[in-house]
């Protein structure tokens, strides 16, 4: 839906229209970051995005429909980085136990979405109620999450770790503890120790699956 207003192909101080405007983009989604992970979504304008930016409201349409379309770059780059982070982490632990393999999949996901808290707002405040668009925009993203913890269910399943039975159910009010629990540790200034987070969901999702999770203390 980006580039209403296509820019010029003339070259300008070295660098060409595509790289000003790769450039003009990046700065937009920055400043997005910093005023809808601070101030908040409803509480920021185009105008004070742009300020912030320091790019026209003109280039500002160039990349995006509105404010909203900002706030979906955002949050859709939060969850391909938490995505892509769980399943390195979670592959590189194929011939472990599943506590094993929950708790590397638990601190990749943690690590990429809450250890800086504007991350944290956008991707588990501000994206929720903005549009009927949006919305539709998140809940692909929770469906996506739910088929992820469902396959790694299954293979639980597969390996006799977990009893054989639909964890769908089961794995939508695990997502709902794990944002909120993720949120209110970055909103507190991570004032907890990210193992003990890790620790907690770790035990939340191995006990949800019938297992329990070692004892590290």
């Amino acid at each position: 839906m980006s580039g209403r207003n296509p820019a010029p192909r003339r070259s300008y101080g070295g660098r060409s229209a595509e790289e000003r405007r790769a450039d003009r983009r990046e700065r937009l989604l920055a400043a997005g970051l910093e005023l809808f992970g601070t101030r908040g979504y409803a509480a920021t304008s185009i105008e004070r995005l742009c300020g912030t930016a320091s790019v026209s409201t003109r280039n500002f349409y160039e990349e995006f429909s509105g404010r909203e379309e900002l706030l979906a770059a955002l949050h859709r780059d939060i969850n391909e980085r938490a995505s892509a982070a769980l399943a390195t982490a979670y592959a590189g632990t194929a011939d472990a136990d599943l506590p094993t393999r929950v708790e590397r999949a638990v601190r990749a996901f943690v690590t990429v979405t809450a250890s800086d808290p504007r991350w944290a707002r956008i991707a588990f405040v501000e994206v929720i109620g903005v549009s009927a668009g949006l919305e539709q925009h998140r809940l692909r993203w929770r469906s996506r999450w739910e088929d992820t913890l469902v396959a790694m269910a299954r293979e639980a399943v597969d390996r006799g770790e977990a009893a054989d039975r639909d964890y769908r159910l089961t794995m939508i009010a695990v997502i709902g503890a794990v944002n909120n629990l993720v949120h209110h540790w970055s909103a507190r200034g991570q004032d907890i120790p990210l193992d003990d987070i890790t620790a907690e969901l770790t035990e939340l999702i191995c006990r949800a699956l019938g297992r329990q999770a070692p004892n590290n203390t």
